[in-house]
C-alpha cells in the first residue's frame, strides 16, 4: 500500500509538471490564443469521448445540469484564452504568477457559491496576494496587458473550480468536463462566425508544428492529465492534491527560464513578488487544511 500511495504522489507531481508545460506549449505555438483553444477544446473533446465509449461511462444528465455545465463550459474557455492570451502580451513568467492569484478569488467566490462566512485570515492573505501583484506591476509595467489577462484568467479559473465542485456531486468528473468542453468549442465557434468572418481554409492552413503541439496540449495536458488526475486522488487525499497544483507555477517559469532564458528572464522585483503571491496560497492550502482537522476533531 505504502509503494501504490507513493507511486501515485509522484504521478501527482508529473500531472503537475504537465500543467506547467501546457505554458511552454502556448509560447511555441504560433497561432492566437481564441483558435489556439478551439482546436484545443475540440481535439480534447474527441479524445474525452473515445475513452468515454472505451469506458462506457454513461453520459445522460438533466437538461438543467446541460445548461449549467454550458455555462462553466464558457468560463473554462475564456480561462484559457486569457491565459494564452497573457503570454502572447508579456511572457510564460507573468501569466504563470499572475494565475496563482486564483485562490486570492476563490476565498471570496466560495463564501458566495457556498453561502458561508468570509474567514478572516482569507482576507489577510488576499491583502498579502495584492502586494505581490504591485511588486510585480511596479517593476514590469510594460507587461501591464499582460498582467491583467492573467489575473483575468486566474478569476475565471476560481470562478469555474468553485462551479465545478457543486457539479462533482451530481456527476462524474469525464462526463462533467465533456459537456463543458463541447459547449466551449460552441461557444467559441459561434464567436468566429460571429465576429471573424467564420472558418475558412486560412484557419486550418496552420503549420504542421503547430499540430503536432495542439495535439499534445489537447491529449497529454488536458484529456490525460484530466482524467488521471481522477484516478490520483482516489489514493491521494484532494487536499493534497490541490496542495501539490500550487506548484504547477514554480514547475512552469523553472521550465520557462531553462528553454527561454532570454524572453524570461526577469527583474528581482518580479521574483519577489512571485514568491509573495505562491507563498500565500501554499499558506492559504495548509491553513484550510487546518481548520478542517479542527473541525473533525470537534465532531469526534
Amino acid at each position: 500500500m505504502p509503494n501504490v500511495k507513493l507511486q501515485n504522489f509522484i504521478h501527482l507531481h508529473f500531472l503537475v509538471l504537465i500543467a506547467g508545460f501546457t505554458a511552454i506549449l502556448g509560447e511555441v505555438i504560433t497561432i492566437s490564443a481564441i483558435p489556439l483553444v478551439w482546436f484545443r477544446m475540440v481535439m480534447a473533446s474527441i479524445l474525452m469521448f473515445v475513452y468515454i465509449k472505451m469506458a462506457k461511462i454513461n453520459l445522460k444528465v438533466k437538461p438543467k445540469s446541460v445548461l449549467k455545465l454550458s455555462i462553466a463550459g464558457i468560463l473554462i474557455a475564456a480561462h484559457w484564452i486569457t491565459f494564452f492570451g497573457a503570454i502572447d502580451e508579456a511572457n510564460i513568467s507573468i501569466a504563470l504568477s499572475m494565475f496563482s492569484t486564483g485562490a486570492f478569488f476563490a476565498s471570496f467566490i466560495e463564501p458566495i457559491v457556498y453561502k458561508r462566512k468570509i474567514i478572516g485570515y482569507e482576507i489577510l492573505l488576499g491583502i498579502l496576494v495584492i502586494v505581490g501583484v504591485f511588486i510585480i506591476t511596479q517593476s514590469e509595467i510594460k507587461y501591464l496587458t499582460g498582467i491583467i489577462l492573467g489575473i483575468s484568467s486566474a478569476f475565471l479559473s476560481s470562478l469555474f473550480a468553485v462551479l465545478n465542485g457543486s457539479f462533482l456531486k451530481q456527476h462524474s468528473a469525464t462526463t462533467i468536463s465533456f459537456y463543458e468542453f463541447l459547449s466551449g468549442v460552441f461557444f467559441i465557434s459561434m464567436y468566429l462566425i460571429c465576429f471573424k468572418g467564420g472558418f475558412n481554409l486560412e484557419f486550418f492552413n496552420i503549420p504542421a508544428a503547430d499540430y503536432i503541439y495542439l495535439f499534445i496540449l489537447a491529449s497529454i495536458c488536458t484529456a490525460y492529465a484530466f482524467i488521471a488526475s481522477v484516478y490520483v486522488m482516489k489514493v491521494i487525499s484532494p487536499y493534497t492534491v490541490v496542495l501539490t497544483y500550487n506548484l504547477e507555477p514554480v514547475y512552469g517559469i523553472i521550465l520557462a527560464l531553462i528553454l527561454f532564458p532570454e524572453k524570461e528572464k526577469m527583474s528581482a522585483n518580479f521574483y519577489y513578488g512571485a514568491i509573495v503571491i505562491i507563498t500565500t496560497v501554499v499558506l492559504n492550502a495548509l491553513l484550510k487544511n487546518s481548520r478542517k482537522l479542527k473541525r473533525k476533531k470537534l465532531r469526534a
